[in-house]
């Protein structure tokens, strides 16, 4: 199913999905076994814990949010941070100030980077580091249609221009680079996102250093 999001221009999670008081929103932009959501939770507001058969990767766009159990256990995310929640365990969110923030849904069986540990706060941008000339990649989780991968590009280094098999969904962590989506260059810093429609001729390099996730779905 289609990605229910703007295709070949620069877009913000966090600025397209401000919260409503009082209120909880969801917006479910790709479904399947790895579905993506935006949430949105006003000041003060609480998703109860509940178990799921699956882990939840939460990558936060603004504000701040705690991820608790019904054991008194808490961690607490600030914008850019991220979580794997566990499966089969009570797991609830709630926030003081607000929060934005996308839900990635991770099966048990997917393949998960080591470096990737269950319940621990981290930051993708720091999963790889930067490297003299070059482009360093880092699998973050995968399966046969879908793969979510962590990628830093040194200045001047970049992807030629190329369609992948599926639509993709990018989240720009450091720095500055330029997306160049069919025929048309696109800045892009951290913060910002981008969607490439299937099929679409993109390239990625790197205005300066510049960090991204990328998540590519098959279904």
């Amino acid at each position: 199913m289609a990605m229910k999001e703007k295709a070949g221009e620069v877009f913000s999670i966090a600025k397209d999905n401000p919260p409503v008081t009082g209120c909880t929103i969801s917006k479910e932009v790709h479904s399947g076994e790895n579905r993506v959501i935006y949430f949105s939770l006003a000041k003060n507001t609480d998703i109860s814990a509940e178990i799921y058969p699956y882990h939840k990767l939460l990558i936060v766009a603004d504000g701040s949010l705690e991820v608790y159990g019904t054991d008194g256990d808490q961690r607490r995310l600030a914008a850019r941070d991220v979580v794997l929640t566990p499966v089969d365990t009570p797991t609830g969110i709630r926030t003081a100030e607000g929060s934005v923030y996308t839900e990635i849904s991770i099966r048990r069986n997917d393949t998960m980077n080591d470096a990737i540990r269950t319940g621990e706060v981290f930051r993708l941008a720091e999963l790889v580091p930067y490297a003299e000339g070059k482009i360093v990649n880092m699998d973050v989780v995968h399966n046969d249609r879908m793969k979510f991968v962590v990628m830093a590009f040194d200045e001047g280094t970049g992807l030629s221009e190329h369609a992948a098999p599926g639509e993709a969904l990018i989240f720009a962590l450091d720095g500055e680079g330029v997306i160049g989506y069919e025929g048309k260059d696109h800045s892009i810093k951290a913060g910002e996102n981008f969607r490439f429609a299937k099929a679409g001729l993109h390239s990625v390099r790197a205005a300066k250093r510049f960090k991204m996730a990328l998540l590519l779905t098959l279904e």
